[in-house]
């Protein structure tokens, strides 16, 4: 099953290439630039507006909507409740981006207000997945939350865990410079939100990204100096990495989750 997870992540991948989903993101502002030119290297469109005004239009019309805490300002959270409503009245995916909620409880609590309006992917590290869940971070309490929001958990760091509560993967794939460059993190959900526009499986679609985005990490390092250039390497890598090369270095293995 590790390689049949590893080849329908280059189904995926070519299939967003053909599709082009647009994804809205609200993101932090440190990472909006970083955020689109990883989307548009992979093969979807951003569209970044937090404007109130217009949000609702620009989620209505998306294929995905990405709700990222980075930013935590009086209008990023007014358009993030509108944009969340629109994608649900709509029937359009959107998947939620925890940032740094283990340190500040106002956020922590609107984080969890909103994990309860069905996104379906929740990404975040053990850190923020501990203040979203009230409990420490464990392959078990993931999928506890997993089964409880009806949701995808996926936990980033040295080593990725995605769980739908019932299935875990885990990926190994990824280099430290993916640490020392800011937004990492953040253009992985993003991506995540164009793989589940294109597939309903979101399980599948949230493990391809962090394992394209983890195999890429890798070549992009191979031809780096640094985090610097590396930057820039990862985005050229997202633009040609194909199926064979996913397939030649993935790093995967699956297990029964806490609700099988």
């Amino acid at each position: 099953m590790t390689l049949e997870v590893a080849e329908r992540a280059g189904e995926l991948l070519a299939l967003m290439r053909e599709r082009r989903p647009r994804v809205q993101c609200i993101t932090n502002t440190v990472v909006q630039g970083f955020t689109a030119n990883v989307l548009l290297a992979a093969g979807a469109i951003p569209s970044m507006t937090t404007s109130c005004d217009e949000i609702g239009y620009f989620v209505s019309g998306a294929s995905a909507l990405l709700v990222n805490l980075g930013t935590f300002d009086t209008e990023r959270r007014e358009a993030i409740g509108i944009a969340v409503e629109a994608a649900r009245e709509g029937d359009i995916p959107w998947l939620l981006d925890p940032v740094f909620i283990d340190r500040s409880p106002p956020r922590a609590e609107y984080a969890r207000e909103l994990a309860l309006k069905e996104p379906r992917v929740v990404r975040a590290n053990a850190a923020e997945f501990e203040a979203l869940a009230k409990r420490k971070t464990t392959p078990e309490s993931l999928d506890r939350f997993a089964l409880d929001h009806i949701t995808v958990a996926a936990c980033t760091g040295a080593v990725d865990l995605v769980t739908s509560g019932t299935t875990r993967v885990s990926i190994s794939n990824g280099h430290a410079y993916m640490s020392q460059v800011t937004g990492i993190g953040c253009a992985e959900t993003a991506l995540m939100a164009a793989l589940v526009s294109v597939d309903d499986d979101e399980f599948l679609a949230a493990s391809a990204a962090l394992l394209i985005a983890g195999v890429a990490g890798e070549i992009a390092a191979e031809r780096a100096n640094g985090p610097g250039s590396f930057a820039v390497e990862l985005i050229d890598t997202l633009a040609s990495i194909d199926a064979a090369a996913i397939v030649e270095r993935a790093s995967l293995s699956i297990s029964a989750g806490d609700g099988a």
